[in-house]
């Protein structure tokens, strides 16, 4: 195991013992994934999909049976009716249950993702750190023992595994094709394949990495200026459901209750209105982040 598994109720051994006996239901669970073994293999866990998909059935089961338990034991203590005490028993148990199933279902894509995000964030950097050491006469293998060294997140990690790579032997355009084939960023492989053509060739590697960092460069100020064409209508939406909308419905419902005489929970209203108002505003602040352009930092 290359990464660890959250919310596993037992060390992780143990955890894979007990759930061999749901090998059966994990294999077809692992059908419903059908992007399982990509996401896994790209986000660093060394375990087969049908072994995942035991892994989190055999957790959820675990974390439904135990709250399932402490509820009951405790609704019936309390003197609860026993049928409304299973059944509240019940629906929380699954809930927890089901979440904790399919939060680890998804984990590996979201590892995936993450692992995406944090290799594009930190790409131009790194790029512009090896222009400057190649265009100052430094060899590649020492520009990338450099770039290892340096805190660049989960791509100093992969240019470690490089380095590691022609340690052992291999060729620098073999070790950066092996780690190009294994990184889920379309961003780094593209990067990654151009010097590696360039090493295979034999062109001036200089050159090629400032012609990379200049498209990059090109291509961010563009993806910059789409960002920013776009908060635009994204602040017109904020304005009509965070203040208006909200303002004139409330007026529009005193209104309505002077001329009609409907008596209105106030409080209740409001409390409503200010928990919409939180979660969209979450809804909101995420939707912004997720069209950020890479290399922008948080």
């Amino acid at each position: 195991m290359k990464g660890k598994i959250p919310l596993l109720p037992l060390p992780y051994k143990k955890v894979v013992r007990l759930s061999d006996k749901f090998l059966g239901i994990g294999e077809s669970l692992s059908v419903l994934f059908p992007s399982l073994e990509f996401d896994l293999e790209e986000s660093g866990f060394d375990i087969a999909p049908r072994r995942w998909m035991s892994i989190s059935f055999f957790t959820s089961f675990f974390y439904f049976s135990f709250i399932f338990a402490i509820l009951l034991v405790t609704t019936f203590a309390a003197k609860v009716e026993l049928q409304r005490a299973i059944g509240i028993s019940f629906m929380a148990g699954a809930g927890i249950g089901m979440g904790t199933f399919l939060f680890l279902a998804f984990y590996p894509k979201l590892m995936s993702q993450r692992k995406v995000k944090d290799i594009e964030k930190n790409l131009p950097y790194m790029l512009h750190h090896m222009l400057v050491q190649i265009r100052a006469g430094v060899p590649l293998y020492d520009t990338l023992v450099s770039v290892a060294k340096s805190d660049y997140g989960v791509l100093s990690n992969e240019i470690r595994k490089v380095v590691n790579e022609i340690n052992t032997g291999k060729s620098e355009a073999e070790a950066l094709e092996k780690i190009t084939r294994n990184t889920p960023s379309f961003f780094f492989r593209r990067v990654m394949w151009q010097v590696i053509n360039a090493l295979k060739s034999g062109a001036d590697i200089g050159s090629t990495m400032k012609e990379i960092v200049e498209n990059m460069s090109v291509e961010q100020k563009v993806a910059i200026k789409r960002y920013g064409s776009q908060l635009n209508p994204l602040a017109l939406m904020y304005m009509l459901f965070a203040v208006i909308y909200p303002t004139l419905g409330i007026t529009f419902l005193l209104v309505l209750a002077t001329f009609t005489g409907i008596l209105l929970n106030l409080e209740l209203i409001l409390i409503g209105i200010t928990a919409t108002l939180v979660i969209f505003q979450f809804m909101f602040v995420g939707l912004i982040k997720s069209r950020r352009p890479v290399g922008i930092d948080e």
